[in-house]
């Protein structure tokens, strides 16, 4: 049987047709997959920043609250001590003596004394709050740490798949492609995936 040139050459030319299409698709499915991840993860980047002031916020207002707290302390703890010697050089007074003032005295520490007591308590929960605010703050900070690093092989990924026109590559990038979404969703909507493990792993 002979074989028709023509019909050789036609063969060849449609498979190569048949190539350059699958090529343009895979390279314009890399291009808006790049787009779409470089917009997200603009997007993301701008909320991490905003969360990490805030988290800074969070943490200087606990520390300032806690040494408030100690300074209340000391305060609390002086005026107490205040008390014991008042009223040590008030029983060592002779009978019949005026006490009225060193009485007086004796009240103004304590009276001290339990303010220094009641304000300690509110910084105590000022702080506690701050420190709440900042655990809460640093959950989804590492929600957006993830995605970025998961977001980040993932176009390493699409850039090999661009160079080397694999579509099983492109496939594989699309893993860490939809984890790393997932985490950015999870701290832009305010969902409570957090897989510690991996988090601890990358800390």
């Amino acid at each position: 049987m002979d074989i028709d040139a023509l019909e050789t050459v036609e063969s060849v030319k449609e498979k190569n047709a048949a190539e350059a299409a699958a090529t343009r698709r895979l390279n314009a499915a890399v291009a808006i997959s790049v787009a779409l991840l470089a917009t997200f993860m603009a997007i993301c980047k701008v909320k991490d920043d905003n969360i990490v002031q805030a988290m800074q916020q969070a943490q200087a207002h606990m520390i300032d609250n806690w040494s408030y707290y100690q300074a209340r302390n000391i305060r609390q703890e002086i005026a107490e001590a205040n008390v014991i010697q008042l009223q040590a050089a008030r029983s060592g007074m002779a009978a019949g003596a005026d006490t009225s003032t060193i009485d007086a005295m004796i009240v103004q520490q304590q009276a001290q004394a339990k303010s220094q007591e009641e304000k300690k308590a509110l910084l105590k929960k000022q702080a506690e709050d701050n420190e709440k605010a900042y655990n809460d703050l640093n959950f989804v900070d590492d929600q957006f740490d993830l995605s970025d690093a998961l977001l980040a092989i993932a176009v390493a990924l699409m850039a090999i798949t661009a160079l080397t026109e694999l579509w099983w590559l492109f496939g594989l990038a699309l893993i860490p492609t939809f984890f790393g979404v997932l985490m950015g969703l999870s701290g832009l909507l305010g969902w409570t995936i957090h897989p510690d493990g991996l988090i601890r792993l990358l800390s």
